[in-house]
């Protein structure tokens, strides 16, 4: 009886504020007044808002209420969304708030993606619906009848968060996470597309994840010259959609031109996050630790007496921190580079920029009011600072140290524990502190690893490891009382993973890799593991499940340069790298890749006649085809040659300057008009060829990356919004469109609403086809979709999947691996010499099917060496529209490309 009158009590209370919120928004009378009410109420500080029944789009766009929100607009009236789309234009937010005709029971979006769903009327869309695509933490906010409620999702307990470089503060770089697996969907994909330079400075120094949101330290300088000034950013985003809430510029930090494989191993321990506060140095040297709002990072204190913080950890509400003296010079900052090659340099900094082996205080300091507690003087080495409830722990250069953690004072060392001499800037010793026990590797040359009893210091157990980690730190990984290293740090190793038992130091397992493929050196950073994998990245992310003993691999996927990877929220997140490898397979961009669909049909293709959309210049008439003069397609022909027949005077004047919004595509020309779209407000336009004068333009679902292809009277290109769309070249009208995606999903993909399966906006037009590809990679969401369409009436002539299983045998496409080499699986413009069709080096047949799958050798030289011959044509490794100027790609006239640091510069 009790239970029951607190549940009504509850929902009478609900009922009231339903009320309440009802009546006030009543009486508001703009869509800005209205929008800051729905904000408030709600507590969504930024991300991506969903807003059902948007009408005319004014409250949609005044729901973007600063550059932190994301908006997604949704109407089953089409005049509704037209006019929707015309307000949104007008005040200069299209692609950031965007509409679309809303149809069925099904929102478009992935599930786990939306932080608020602003529903006017939920129509056909039930419940269930809205929850399901609403992310942990997010809130429905749904008008009944009058009266508003707000319903929030609750976060799931088998999901974790990462708020420290090594998880926690106890070191154990293992998230008690039990959603995260092998990765095979998308979840977001956000910009930059790669890291500024692999010979130099790492990119990304630092990412933690709490509360929904996830933070890191990136440069974001020129990825066109690493010698261009840096431009570091401490950067928030949603961890469910990507979306960028706040960036806080940091002054200084490591010189750009530091060499690649050096570390330093150091600042990914500067930025640490718990529930709304972020705790980082804005700066390198000098710089204080400071307290930030997580939700907007505004700075909320600057820590007194901090001003040389080089590492800092939370624990229990208290900060601790390696606070150094003020020294004569910047740490690495006055390092400039002296040799012409990279390999003297990186034993150059190893050599003269060793740790200092000098004194710092540790420093306890009560995180919410900023009171300092206690600090103390010791020699901590880099990244061995640890603590729990019992204690704060580090190596002090000779032993570790425990000290109380409410008083400073020392109460344990340890004898003497080896570690490696001089220690170098890319290293730093392992310390994992696990219930009872503190667990010690400290790089010496036997490797050897200590168990240390974490009351007294006394010595458990001792034993050697295998090699691991390549020019990083080693790894040690605990997860239910057993400490795993694997031997896992050069190809020629034996990838054995080894677990003690962490009191007894007896090695409960032992098993070695159960997959044959190519293993090249662990890539440059630590391993992480949940609790039911590990992941070491020996050539991609590897999943090795330790209780079955087996390893999946995906040589598709890894983490950036010093960083690594961060498994947390369900998700691998990967942060940009500048790796050569497979750079014809793996994925670029930062990207949030999730697990398999529970769903195991998973994407589930639509009927055909349900992806066909006729518009209202279906079945016009063909127009004559373009001149010999004209530019119908991207780089004017099939073969993307670049070439015509049309003369140009050397001495050109301006005949006319036309005023478009937006980042422009490259240009197509025929029949009088040229054609061309602003690509992140998706939008086409037709001009008129001797005026400049805008004819007309449309606006479709989402990005349009690339010109049209115009052919017989129609404009056709494909949209990010996983469509082909063919207009009349005459007024701009729909004649048809053809979802090339088999579902109508969303997801966010840098910084945008994209779907899962977009279409590059240059289809290519061939016999009388349309041949175009959806998708993001063969290896996540069920592949890419080759597909010939019908260019008059829309309608499919064929479809081929193309995913990771081999068309003929079936098996895993990577079984083609050969070293750094393996078959193609990303997308781009298709070409074609009329006997083939080409998706960067890739061959298929006209129908579709592929041609040469696996690589041609595993060998730089003899890969690079396959220039000549059938088959030759144009094609970028990173895809034609890759603007960013990496400097390890370029254009090739030939077959295949040579992946690695020893191969890309071969063809």
């Amino acid at each position: 009886m009790q239970r029951k009158n607190t549940f009504f009590r509850v929902f009478g209370c609900f009922l009231v504020i339903s009320c309440v919120l009802s009546a006030a928004k009543a009486e508001l009378s703009s869509p800005a007044e209205q929008a800051e009410q729905i904000l408030e109420t709600t507590g969504i500080a930024g991300g991506l808002i969903v807003h059902l029944g948007c009408g005319d789009g004014k409250l949609t766009a005044a729901l973007h209420a600063d550059e932190s929100y994301l908006v997604h607009g949704l109407d089953n009236n089409l005049n509704n969304v037209e006019e929707a789309r015309g307000h949104i234009r007008s005040v200069g937010l299209y692609g950031k708030v965007s509409v679309e005709h809303l149809t069925g029971t099904k929102l478009p979006y992935i599930e786990n993606l939306v932080n608020l769903v602003v529903a006017e009327n939920l129509g056909a869309i039930g419940i269930d619906e809205v929850t399901r695509v609403l992310c942990p933490n997010g809130v429905a906010y749904i008008n009944t009848g009058g009266v508003w409620t707000k319903t929030v999702k609750p976060r799931p307990d088998e999901i974790d968060e990462w708020t420290h470089y090594l998880h926690d503060a106890s070191n154990n770089a293992v998230a008690h996470d039990s959603v995260v697996a092998p990765p095979r969907r998308f979840q977001w994909l956000g910009s930059p597309k790669w890291s500024r330079h692999h010979d130099r400075m790492a990119s990304m120094s630092a990412c933690v994840s709490a509360n929904g949101r996830i933070f890191y330290v990136m440069d974001e300088g020129s990825r066109a010259c690493i010698q261009l000034p840096s431009r570091w950013n401490l950067v928030a985003r949603d961890a469910f959609n990507g979306t960028i809430l706040w960036k806080q510029p940091i002054a200084s930090w490591v010189t750009q031109l530091w060499p690649f494989k050096s570390g330093p191993a150091l600042p990914p321990r500067r930025l640490v996050a718990v529930g709304d506060r972020v705790y980082v140095t804005l700066g390198l040297d000098f710089t204080s630790l400071s307290t930030l709002d997580a939700a907007t990072g505004r700075v909320i204190r600057t820590h007194r007496g901090t001003s040389m913080t080089e590492e800092v950890i939370y624990s229990e509400g208290v900060l601790f921190l390696v606070v150094k003296d003020i020294p004569a010079t910047t740490t690495w900052n006055d390092y400039r580079p002296i040799h012409r090659t990279i390999g003297k340099a990186k034993t150059r900094v190893a050599d003269e920029w060793p740790w200092d082996e000098q004194d710092r205080w540790i420093m306890a300091i009560r995180a919410q009011t900023g009171e300092a507690l206690w600090q103390s003087r010791y020699p901590a080495a880099p990244l061995t600072l640890a603590a729990d409830s019992t204690g704060v722990f580090f190596h002090d250069g000779e032993k570790v140290v425990c000290l109380n953690r409410q008083t400073g004072q020392e109460e344990w060392q340890s004898l003497p524990v080896a570690r490696w001499s001089p220690m170098p800037t890319k290293f730093g010793p392992t310390l994992v502190v696990h219930r009872e026990v503190v667990l010690i590797e400290g790089g010496d040359s036997k490797r050897t690893l200590t168990a240390l009893s974490a009351q007294d210091g006394s010595t458990l157990w001792t034993s050697n490891h295998a090699p691991t980690g390549h020019n990083s730190p080693y790894d040690l990984l605990v997860v239910d009382d057993i400490a795993w290293v694997g031997a896992v740090a050069g190809g020629s190793h034996s990838g054995i993973f080894t677990g003690w038992n962490v009191e007894t130091g007896r090695i409960e397992k032992e098993f070695p890799p159960d997959v044959d493929t190519y293993w090249f050196h662990h890539r440059c950073y630590r391993s992480k593991a949940t609790v039911n994998f590990l992941l070491p990245s020996r050539t991609g992310i590897e999943f090795v499940d330790f209780r079955a003993e087996t390893w999946t691999i995906n040589h598709w996927a890894r983490g950036g340069c010093l960083y690594g990877i961060m498994p947390c929220n369900g998700l691998v997140y990967t942060p940009p790298n500048n790796c050569a490898c497979y750079f014809e397979s793996k994925m670029f961009g930062f990207c949030a890749l999730a697990p398999e669909h529970k769903d195991g049909s998973y994407p589930q293709t639509m009927a055909d006649g349900d992806r066909l959309e006729q518009g209202p210049a279906y079945g016009m008439p063909p127009a004559p085809p373009p001149g010999d003069e004209d530019w119908p397609t991207y780089r004017c022909d099939t073969t993307r040659s670049g070439y015509t027949q049309s003369i140009v005077p050397a001495d050109l004047k301006l005949k006319w300057q036309t005023q478009l919004e937006g980042k422009l595509t490259t240009l197509v020309v025929a029949g009088g008009k040229v054609y061309l779209a602003s690509v992140d407000t998706h939008t086409l336009y037709a001009l008129d060829e001797d005026t400049g004068l805008v004819l007309w333009s449309y606006t479709a679902g989402g990005r349009i990356d690339s010109p049209p292809t115009i052919y017989q009277g129609r404009v056709i290109f494909g949209c990010a919004d996983g469509w082909v769309y063919c207009l009349s070249a005459s007024d701009g009208r729909l004649a048809w469109r053809f979802q090339a995606a088999p579902q109508d999903l969303r997801m966010t993909a840098f910084e945008q609403i994209e779907s899962v399966w977009p279409v590059q906006g240059n289809v290519l037009v061939l016999n009388d086809m349309v041949y175009c590809i959806a998708g993001r990679s063969m290896f996540v969401d069920g592949g890419l979709r080759f597909l010939r369409l019908d260019p008059m009436t829309g309608a499919k002539i064929s479809e081929k999947i193309l995913d990771d299983r081999d068309p003929n045998s079936g098996e895993d496409l990577q079984i083609h691996v050969k070293r750094l080499n393996m078959p193609v699986a990303l997308p781009d413009i298709l070409s074609s010499d009329g006997k083939y069709v080409y998706m960067r080096s890739q061959r298929f047949d006209l129908e579709g099917n592929r041609q040469q799958i696996p690589p041609y050798s595993g060998d730089h030289n003899e890969q690079g060496a396959q220039q000549y011959g059938e088959g030759t044509h144009l094609f970028s490794p990173t895809g034609f529209l890759d603007g960013s100027y990496m400097h390890r790609t370029y254009w090739v006239f030939g077959r295949s490309w040579a992946s690695g640091a020893g191969g890309y510069h071969r063809a």
